[in-house]
């Protein structure tokens, strides 16, 4: 039993478990919205509840798992990945693929239970999950689709509750994607000089610090306009304005942090950012039930 968790531990520690709170909140938010427009009420019940979060984590597991095992070739000769467990050697790629097909057969099953169009799309999100880590390998549009990835949650929010896409959470997943787009290409200058070794196409090794601070900016930038958007297309109110504006000024100091001193890359990107999701999720449920 002891072997269990620790191994358990250790594939958690591999995915950076903690982390899936990037993601959550906008997909709270987005069944929040969808609940709204069908019941006028925010809450959609607890088997969705459930259900959503099963989805939304086994994603990010089997997403995370899959990257670290494909990338195992890259990540091998990187100081910052030497402590990443199947880098150190603490799992095998035994455990690894059992997670990567444990986390897709749950994946799979929960969205069967939700409807049919939860089903039927979760084959298409698992293959983009799988293999967005490998366009690094080929194009600079790596950061976008790493951004997709994550954007795809408010679009499961309305899928889960509504068992359809609703245009506000397209508005939204486009706001998320060129967020998520513009904090991973400040987390990537750490590796730029690497990546040029291994003669991958990010945004940094290809183009510079200079093109890469501006890119992050602009993708910022977008995402405020998206998120206003999404505002404007749920019919929200002033609250939900202010939580967007709350929301450029962290990427107003995430920026400027980044800038300073690219020491502080990581504070920006998973402090800051982990904030920004939950104070964007309690200013628009603060605007629902107003």
């Amino acid at each position: 039993m002891k072997t269990f968790y620790t191994k358990l531990n250790t594939l958690l520690e591999l995915v950076v478990f903690k982390h899936s709170i990037f993601a959550l909140p906008f997909l709270f938010i987005s069944m929040m919205v969808a609940s709204k427009l069908e019941t006028q009420s925010v809450w959609f019940g607890f088997k969705v509840l459930f259900l959503g979060i099963i989805c939304a984590v086994s994603a990010r597991n089997f997403a995370m798992a899959m990257n670290r095992f494909l990338d195992e070739d890259i990540d091998k000769d990187n100081p910052r990945c030497k402590d990443r467990p199947n880098i150190s050697g603490k799992i095998d790629k035994k455990s690894m693929l059992s997670f990567i097909f444990f986390n897709a057969f749950v994946f799979v099953l929960a969205s069967y239970f939700i409807n049919t169009l939860a089903f039927v799309l979760s084959f298409p999100i698992l293959l983009i999950l799988g293999l967005y880590s490998t366009f690094k390998r080929f194009s600079s549009l790596a950061h976008l689709v790493l951004g997709f990835c994550l954007g795809l949650a408010p679009i499961a929010g309305s899928v889960i509750v509504l068992g359809k896409i609703e245009l506000y959470s397209v508005i939204l997943c486009l706001g998320v994607m060129f967020w998520t787009a513009g904090f991973d290409l400040l987390y990537s200058l750490q590796d730029m000089e690497y990546d040029k070794l291994k003669g991958l196409h990010s945004v940094p090794s290809k183009f510079g610090i200079k093109a890469t601070l501006f890119a992050s900016a602009f993708c910022h930038f977008l995402a405020v306009l998206f998120w206003l958007l999404f505002i404007w297309q749920a019919k929200l109110s002033f609250v939900a304005f202010f939580g967007v504006f709350v929301c450029a000024v962290i990427l107003f100091f995430e920026q400027k942090i980044v800038r300073k001193n690219f020491a502080h890359i990581d504070r920006a990107f998973f402090t800051l950012n982990g904030y920004l999701s939950i104070i964007f999720l309690i200013f628009i449920w603060v605007d629902l039930i107003w």
